[in-house]
């Protein structure tokens, strides 16, 4: 359909058709059009702390933990070859646009709890405020997954209120029942594989250990750890 105007990269919006005659489309039953959002590798922008090309493989590769974990609630996400050559393509979540975690954050602090505790896991290294959205359904949902996974780049994020704080109930036993799947020759870390670095996978592991062990989120340095701008 075109370009969305808000991305730091070639951000497109697609408006997808199921096969077969026209008249079999969803919408003509009442269920409306599909709409997903397609990032393209040769439209991202070359980082000095990320490998350029790979924003779209690490945007998946979030995608496959938070399915095994069972949290946070990340869109579905596919790498497909698209008009602009191999990119990601996830589901547009119909979302208020009025609200985003500064917004939300006194309400319903805990409902960020498991976002907090997945980019510890994932180590994000920019998540913003506009980073996760209220879905017209009031679900919470994570989006912008791309810088993450990289041992060089600092952790980011606007979610200073669980520096040091107890990992939400459930979220440490989540965690160590995940650990075992990360290894090759399981279908999770199989696909990780094609998708990360070795090293990369390795510090996954190593964040697990982590995690388990302290049951505490890491402490976070206002000077380094925020992300630029903050929504």
């Amino acid at each position: 359909m075109g370009m969305h105007p808000g991305g730091s990269n070639y951000v497109f919006v697609l408006r997808l058709k199921p096969p077969g005659p026209e008249k079999t489309r969803p919408e003509d039953a009442g269920a409306g059009p599909l709409y997903t959002i397609y990032k393209p590798a040769a439209g991202e922008r070359p980082l000095h702390d990320f490998p350029h090309g790979t924003l779209h493989l690490r945007e998946r590769a979030c995608f496959l933990i938070s399915e095994a974990l069972g949290w946070p609630l990340l869109p579905p996400i596919v790498v497909r070859d698209g008009p602009h050559g191999p990119g990601s393509v996830q589901l547009f979540i119909d979302h208020e646009t009025d609200q985003n975690y500064f917004t939300m954050r006194k309400e319903c602090l805990q409902m960020f709890a498991p976002v907090a505790a997945f980019d510890v896991l994932v180590h994000n290294a920019d998540r913003k405020g506009g980073a996760v959205l209220k879905g017209r359904d009031g679900r919470l949902w994570a989006i912008d997954n791309a810088l993450t996974f990289n041992p060089y780049a600092r952790r980011r994020t606007v979610m200073f209120e669980f520096s040091q704080q107890p990992y939400l109930e459930g979220t440490v036993e989540a965690v160590k029942a995940l650990m075992p799947e990360l290894e090759q020759g399981h279908a999770l870390g199989d696909e990780l594989a094609g998708l990360l670095r070795p090293d990369e996978l390795g510090l996954i592991q190593q964040r697990a250990e982590r995690m388990v062990a302290s049951g505490l989120h890491p402490r976070l340095d206002p000077e380094m750890n925020v992300p630029w701008p903050y929504i």
